[in-house]
């Protein structure tokens, strides 16, 4: 997929957030990978957010993340989303996945997030092949004993279309 300018990207979340802020009993995520969306999400409701760059892309969004003491999702993503899925390669997926996401969180703790904020995130279907899918859902233990929640994002997943040999 191509990267959403800022401009749009605002122009997209922001009044959904807005509308939703206060009238839904339940916590609004907003998926973003630019500090000043995030930073103007959290300030019109949002309470949770999910980087796919594990806060790589905007050198700003590790200041946001800590200065709002929001959780964050780190994510693991293997290139960009326009790119990921051009023959993702791993000698280890699941030991790389988790080295990768203890980087990504000491990176966070060591610029002001608190690791009580963390959520881990192994990337189902991001830079991914179904049997690199396969092997992170079984080691999902070891992701787990970094000590913060992990999120499994799997719906809408071909990896398990072609599981289940369908669409």
């Amino acid at each position: 997929s191509e990267l959403v300018p800022l401009d749009e990207e605002l122009r997209r979340v922001l009044p959904v957030v807005e509308a939703l802020a206060g009238r839904v009993g339940v916590p609004i995520s907003v998926d973003t990978m630019k500090a000043e969306v995030a930073r103007r999400a959290l300030a019109a409701g949002a309470t949770i957010l999910n980087d796919v760059s594990a806060l790589r892309f905007d050198e700003q969004m590790a200041g946001v993340v800590a200065e709002s003491g929001r959780p964050v999702c780190l994510m693991h993503m293997q290139g960009m989303p326009k790119t990921m899925q051009d023959d993702p390669r791993y000698d280890d997926v699941v030991d790389e996945v988790l080295a990768f996401l203890e980087e990504r969180m000491a990176f966070a703790v060591a610029r002001g997030v608190r690791e009580e904020q963390i959520v881990l995130d192994p990337g189902i279907g991001f830079g991914k092949t179904v049997a690199h899918n396969l092997a992170l859902l079984d080691g999902l233990g070891r992701l787990a004993a970094l000590g913060r929640p992990v999120l499994l994002g799997a719906s809408r997943k071909r990896f398990l279309g072609a599981i289940l040999g369908t669409e």
